[in-house]
């Protein structure tokens, strides 16, 4: 994880599914832990939301607001 990777999560929008334009620190505990029982996808937003599960389950979500842009 890096830095970057952070403010990703506040900026990036899910791509695809149920909650496609989603951004993906907003994505709904339950699912995110749908992708942890099934498998992430690949690449940058299978990463992506494997870290804002952890963030999740650990419940860090507070970290990200002054991420968030106004």
């Amino acid at each position: 994880m890096s830095p970057e990777d952070l403010q990703l999560l506040v900026t990036r929008t899910m791509p695809y599914g149920k909650y496609k334009g989603r951004l993906i620190a907003d994505l709904p505990g339950n699912y995110l832990h749908w992708f942890a029982r099934e498998g992430f996808p690949p690449g940058e937003i299978g990463r992506l939301l494997q870290l804002m599960r952890e963030i999740d389950h650990n419940g860090l979500s507070y970290l990200l607001k002054p991420l968030r842009k106004n």
